[in-house]
């Protein structure tokens, strides 16, 4: 519980909301905790509490879903495509095919590189950016 604590920064309250919504939190590796706070946190800028209200994002693959759909996010922010005010959590926790459905398909026209670059970062080959035609 401490290792929650201070990998997250939680208090005793958001351990204990973190815990009964997904109590596989405390069979995580104090090494996937730590790497989970570190992208969660400081590099996507979730604030702890809201991770401690979904905690079922600790339990998806950081390389194979979280940063890729993180750098989807970030560029459809970034141009306008998508509201800035849409929260991370709702495309972290669709299924795969939702995902694409929702957040890469409706932008072909206007990002046609979108699919090929979503699928690099997949693989580990994130592009420096995500590009428009």
């Amino acid at each position: 519980m401490e290792n929650l604590k201070n990998t997250f920064r939680w208090s005793d309250a958001e351990v204990i909301t973190a815990m009964s919504n997904n109590p596989m939190v405390l069979r995580r590796s104090k090494e996937m905790l730590e790497s989970s706070s570190k992208l969660l946190i400081s590099e996507i800028g979730l604030e702890p509490a809201y991770i401690a209200r979904r905690p079922s994002m600790l339990n998806y693959s950081l390389e194979g879903r979280i940063r890729p759909r993180y750098h989807v996010l970030k560029f459809l922010k970034g141009n306008g495509l998508l509201d800035h005010d849409r929260g991370y959590y709702s495309a972290f926790k669709v299924a795969e095919k939702v995902f694409v459905e929702k957040y890469i398909c409706p932008h072909n026209e206007v990002a046609p590189h979108l699919v090929e670059d979503y699928a690099a970062a997949c693989r580990g080959e994130v592009p420096t950016n995500f590009r428009f035609a």
